[in-house]
């Protein structure tokens, strides 16, 4: 089996088991086993638990997504390019609903360096959104606001319909 491939089964079974049980619920020799190698070669790949996660984030969350839709943003209206970040943002959000539900009910338990590296993860997503805002007020199309409130207002906007639509309906005290 090819160096990739193996990492890749390894992330594909860590977000199946994390997603299922949770950060600190996921063990690093079940994920190894459910990916088919040993508990060594997890280590060797990401040498700890928290960089596995770390590389889950990178991989399978939308930060990715959003830095391969830069390039395509300039050739759409603001509005369009919106829209587009928005639908990418969501689609996200809802492939990885079961998993955004773990993060979102256990990140008050997560060690500290866990939670400083979901931070830092979603500090660049916030970032990266606010370049784009940056360039907007430069052509003219955005006013003069603070790129980094506007990244934060656009996302949390998307996020809480997000959890209002996929995550709240689901809850047992939300039912009648």
């Amino acid at each position: 089996m090819k160096k990739t491939e193996t990492k890749q089964r390894l992330l594909e079974s860590t977000l199946h088991l994390m997603s299922e049980k949770g950060y600190l619920g996921a063990t690093t020799r079940e994920i190894s086993r459910n990916a088919g190698v040993t508990e060594l070669t997890l280590f060797r790949h990401f040498g700890t638990k928290e960089k596995l996660f770390l590389e889950l984030l990178s991989s399978y969350a939308f930060l990715p997504r959003l830095k391969e839709l830069m390039p395509e943003l300039g050739d759409l209206t603001y509005e369009q390019a919106l829209i587009l970040i928005a639908e990418k943002f969501l689609t996200t959000l809802k492939e990885r609903k079961s998993m955004m539900k773990i993060l979102l009910s256990e990140i008050h338990i997560y060690p500290e360096k866990v939670k400083k590296m979901y931070r830092t993860y979603v500090d660049e997503v916030r970032v990266t959104l606010a370049g784009y805002f940056v360039l907007m007020q430069k052509k003219g199309v955005l006013r003069n606001v603070s790129p980094e409130v506007a990244a934060w207002t656009f996302l949390g906007m998307l996020f809480h319909y997000f959890r209002t639509e996929e995550i709240m309906k689901e809850s047992e005290w939300s039912r009648p």
